[in-house]
């Protein structure tokens, strides 16, 4: 018996429409290409009114608990982010406080950013991937960080940061293709039961 994978992008851009989305969207083609999976993606600028002003998960409206459901329920995660300040937003970072701390164990997830220039490239590394292992998140490998020039329209368009995308998927096939085998025992087990 097999089960699809759930893969759930999260873009932290707050504008519409946004580079982080449009990266984030790629990302999730280029997994659906390798594996079949179910896909979505939260983005948490159509979801910003809502979410900011919550300090407790308990008062947070319907919307925004079925995203943050998305995002705990998924078995790969997909995050992309605009570096702000040196970093990944606030709103980004709000979005994770209400995830449960247990609820990414184990998860694969693909990092990845988007900024005005390459001085902040080292984003994936210094701010993404200490936040994702706190969760005890398995972050893949490689990130991907994109600038402005990098897209037309919205969509990529720099052929350097296309072929590093598919590398980043590439890389992480093996850590899906594990949790696609783990989620098929997990079926398996309940079926004998």
């Amino acid at each position: 018996m097999t089960k699809t994978l759930r893969v759930v992008a999260v873009s932290g851009g707050l504008q519409s429409p946004s580079k982080s989305a449009s990266l984030a969207e790629h990302l999730l083609d280029l997994i659906a290409e390798s594996v079949p999976c179910e896909r979505r993606l939260v983005d948490l600028g159509q979801i910003a009114p809502q979410l900011a002003g919550s300090v407790w998960r308990s008062h947070l409206p319907e919307t925004v608990e079925r995203a943050l459901a998305l995002v705990e329920q998924a078995d790969i995660l997909v995050v992309a982010t605009p570096v702000y300040r040196g970093s990944f937003t606030g709103l980004f970072k709000h979005f994770f406080d209400f995830i449960h701390q247990d609820a990414l164990i184990d998860k694969p997830v693909l990092l990845a950013a988007t900024g005005g220039s390459e001085r902040h490239a080292l984003v994936i590394d210094h701010q993404l991937r200490p936040l994702f292992s706190f969760f005890q998140a398995r972050t893949l490998p490689l990130g991907v960080y994109a600038t402005d020039k990098d897209f037309a329209n919205y969509r990529l368009q720099d052929e350097a940061l296309i072929e590093r995308a598919r590398l980043a998927v590439q890389r992480a096939l093996p850590f899906l293709e594990l949790a696609g085998h783990a989620l098929v025992t997990e079926v398996d087990e309940a079926v004998a039961a």
